[in-house]
């Protein structure tokens, strides 16, 4: 998924992604740790998925926080 992807994405589906995609990070080791998976690129490539959304989701919380802040 690329970032114009993840920036089109709402803040839910965000966070539901992230909750997946760690989910699928979880199964993946299970399964390298049980026998060899034929790419472990694919590990490398799914924490830096979820380091993406996860950087979004924050920046979209703090702009929530400096926004909220600035009304009162």
């Amino acid at each position: 998924m690329k970032n114009s992807e993840i920036l089109e994405l709402s803040t839910e589906d965000l966070a539901a992604r992230l909750v997946q995609e760690k989910a699928a990070l979880s199964k993946l080791k299970f399964a390298h740790a049980v026998s060899a998976i034929e790419n472990p690129n694919v590990i490398k490539t799914a924490r830096r998925e979820i380091a993406r959304l996860s950087t979004e989701l924050t920046a979209r919380k703090a702009a929530a926080k400096k926004e909220t802040a600035s009304e009162a």
